[in-house]
Parts: structure tokens; sequence; C-alpha cells
């Protein structure tokens, strides 16, 4: 074990620095008379989703991004959902379009995301972002391992050739963390809840991320001494309580970095969201140019 407690990676800090820098560069865009925007699409009373849907457009408004909320029923059918999408693709004056998920049961998710622009799409969710960015040539990053690339990039960790461990593969932060990780030059192992001797794979890790929604799951002695842990898990315990996928107390005995939960991953998602929508509104200014 290390003598000493892991360094805490604040996603709180560097979130508010990018956030900052988004400020300026849209006031800069401003100036140009471009007013970058984003509409976020909510489906249902989700109480999670109303938190997440609330905390993006308070975050737009700080940084200048105009932002636009459009609350619809439960009962909202496909072709209406699909019918309000397209007029946003065609409206010049939205940036990018988020769906808020999960969707209610009778939507089919695959296809609502299938159909917005690949130009608006601030996910980075669309099949089309998802081959741009496996072929290393990405147009949007998904927001969530986009802002752990900038946590990484921040503390300055050596990526290439270094052991990276994945565990969870879903296609908004395993898989697009993987192909993130293997553009830096690390040598990847993408895991999942079905991999067999699980600890085996995270104790090679130099790098080790975390993203299956299991509270607690990666305990202290599944780390190699010195290993970054990012812990990408937010769960409610039964206390009330939060926590990440990572065992924070034993874990932070034995890597030399960490996220802690909440402030860690969290802040950084939204953050990319902004830097997202005004790469999109910047492209848009250079095409009106």
């Amino acid at each position: 074990m290390s003598s000493t407690p892991a360094r805490i990676i604040s996603g709180t800090a560097l979130a508010q620095s990018v956030r900052e820098q988004v400020a300026e560069d849209v006031k800069a865009l401003q100036a140009k008379g471009i007013h970058p925007g984003l509409t976020v699409v909510l489906i249902g009373e989700d109480p999670a989703s109303q938190v997440y849907v609330r905390n993006k457009a308070l975050a737009c408004e700080k940084a200048g991004i105009n932002s636009d909320v459009i609350r619809l029923p439960a009962s909202t059918t496909q072709d209406e959902l699909l019918a309000l999408i397209e007029k946003l693709n065609q409206d010049d004056g939205v940036d990018g379009i988020l769906v808020q998920l999960p969707l209610p049961s009778h939507l089919d998710e695959h296809l609502v995301i299938e159909s917005i622009s690949p130009a608006k799409d601030v996910d980075g969710f669309h099949i089309s972002n998802a081959g741009l960015l496996m072929t290393g040539q990405p147009l949007f990053r998904p927001c969530t391992p986009y802002g752990v690339m900038k946590m990484l990039e921040s503390e300055q960790v050596a990526l290439r050739g270094a052991e990276a461990v994945i565990v969870g593969a879903s296609n908004i932060v395993g898989k697009p963390m993987a192909m993130m990780l293997l553009a830096a030059g690390a040598t990847v192992t993408l895991c999942n809840s079905k991999t067999r001797d699980l600890a085996a794979h995270t104790r090679r890790a130099d790098v080790l991320v975390v993203a299956v929604g299991r509270p607690n799951m990666i305990k202290g002695d599944m780390i190699k001494p010195g290993a970054v842990v990012i812990d990408v898990g937010i769960n409610r315990l039964d206390d009330g309580k939060l926590a990440g996928d990572v065992e924070f107390a034993s874990a932070s005995q034995v890597a030399s970095a960490i996220t802690p939960v909440p402030g860690g991953v969290g802040p950084m998602t939204i953050a990319m969201l902004l830097v997202n929508t005004l790469e999109a509104a910047e492209r848009r200014a250079n095409k009106e140019s």
C-alpha cells in the first residue's frame, strides 16, 4: 500500500476552468454575430433526468450559450418526437441537440439518436460520430469519456505505452473511452460484468476507469499500487449517500491519484457538453464566413 493517500483529482475545479474558457470563446463568437445554442429535449418526469437537465441549462446560461429545454409528456409518440428533432435539425439557431436519456419504454432510443443530425449530435452518440471516433477522426467525442481524457491530461498522466483497463463496455462510456485511450497510445483492455477474474485485469492497470453502476465494486486490493483511478460510477446507497463504483477508502490508500464521487467525473461531463456545443457553433461560423 502507498504510504501517502492518493492525490484527489477534482473534476469540480477542472470543470470550472473549462467552463471559463468556453465562456471566453462564446464571447468571441458573439462578437462575430454567432450565438451558440443548445436545445435539450426532456420526455417524461424522471427525477434524475430533471436534475441533469436543470444543471445543463444552468451551465449553458453561465457560459453565455442559448439554452432551450423542450419538455414533453411521457405519452409523446415516436412520430411526434422524430418530427420535433427534424425541425431542430433544420433550425440554424440550434447548434446542439440533446435528447435526455433514458427515454420512456415505448420510444426507440436507437432510432431517436440516429434521427439527430450528426453535425448537431453534441452527445456524440450517433452511429456516424461513433464511427468517426473509431477511425481516429472524431467530430464529437461523447462527453463523459471526453471529460475523463481532459482529467488525465490535466494530471499529465503519460498514456503512451501505459496499460489502461476499463471496466464497463457501454456505448456511452466504456467503448468510446477505449477508442480515446487507444488514440492516445495506451494499451487498452475492455472488461465487462462477465469478465473472468476481473481483479487479474484491474491489477495490471496503470490507468483504471470504472463505469459499471455497481457501488464499491472495485476494492483497494484490486488496484495496482500507484495507478490512476477514474471512477465514473455514481450510485445512491440505501442511506441516501452517494458512492462510486470504486471503494474510495481502500482504493485511495493504493492509487497515486483518484477521482472522488461526487465532485469527480460528473462536473466534467457537463463541461464537455459545453465544449461540444461551442465546437458545433464554431463550425457554423466557419461555414457562414
